[in-house]
């Protein structure tokens, strides 16, 4: 049995569907625990990660234990699975946990996630993707607008990565030994700027889109007034506009554990063509 949290999420979706295809038993974490659109056979459980208690009867019989960060009650549920039996967690972290840079609020509740499963007796498996290529989603509503799209720190290359591919390096991790005690830098196979994926978005839908960079105090603003806290918002200001994170690097681990290289920004677009029309 394995227990999957953030389930509904990007990652966590893509993670129950890995493991039921594999034939794996699941048990689906989420706050309502909602059961639409989970595969057959996976059971939905509603727990909230800030409440430990509501994660603790989830934990009987589990196997592995997939674990989101940046939650108050990871170390209690960290303890709670340890009394459970759980023999192994694998932890959805980030590439910014490599800076070590505590005073950054991404990067530090990620070390924070990461010494907490150090600590909890149990074998663990960090994987550390670079950004979401479903960051793009942000765009959706400016591409079926029209084609002028606003994109903040136009300058910057990263490797996004599909979370289809997270799952896919989680799902090993979490149903084999071989990866116990690895830390796992994933990256999408190309160092892309915002306005390539632009580009490939308006290529995917038969349309010439074109980007335009906001400056930083115009990208800080729409930040701040999309609703991102104040402390994340300096965070990515550091990691891409102070230079502190290079998500530039193409890294071979994604083809190294699965076997396969990683899906492209093309695929993942002609994949989800229907939210941008």
């Amino acid at each position: 049995m394995f227990l999957v949290t953030g389930a509904t999420g990007n990652v966590g979706a893509e993670l129950v569907r890995a493991l039921a295809a594999s034939g794996e038993r699941v048990r689906a974490v989420s706050r309502a625990g909602r059961s639409e659109g989970l595969p057959a056979g996976v059971a939905a459980v509603a727990g909230d990660l800030n409440r430990p208690e509501t994660v603790r009867d989830a934990l009987d019989g589990v196997h592995g234990l997939f674990l989101m960060p940046g939650y108050g009650g990871q170390g209690q549920i960290l303890k709670d699975a340890r009394a459970a039996g759980v023999r192994r967690v694998v932890l959805l972290s980030g590439l910014s946990a490599a800076t070590g840079d505590r005073d950054n609020a991404v990067a530090g509740y990620l070390l924070a996630a990461e010494d907490a499963v150090r600590e909890s007796g149990l074998d663990w498996t960090f994987v550390r993707p670079t950004s979401f290529m479903t960051n793009a989603f942000r765009l959706a509503d400016q591409v079926r607008k029209g084609d002028t799209v606003r994109v903040p720190f136009p300058d910057v290359r990263t490797t996004d990565i599909d979370p289809y591919d997270i799952a896919q390096v989680a799902l090993r991790a979490l149903v084999s030994e071989e990866l116990a005690g690895r830390v796992l830098e994933v990256t999408g196979p190309q160092a892309l700027l915002p306005a390539d994926r632009v580009r490939i978005l308006g290529e995917v839908l038969g349309r010439d889109l074109h980007a335009v960079g906001l400056g930083h105090e115009e990208a800080r603003a729409e930040m701040e007034a999309s609703g991102m806290p104040k402390p994340y918002v300096d965070a990515f200001f550091g990691f891409f506009a102070d230079g502190t994170l290079d998500e530039s690097v193409v890294r071979p681990t994604v083809e190294e554990i699965t076997g396969r290289p990683p899906r492209t920004f093309t695929e993942w677009a002609r994949d989800h063509l229907e939210a941008f029309r």
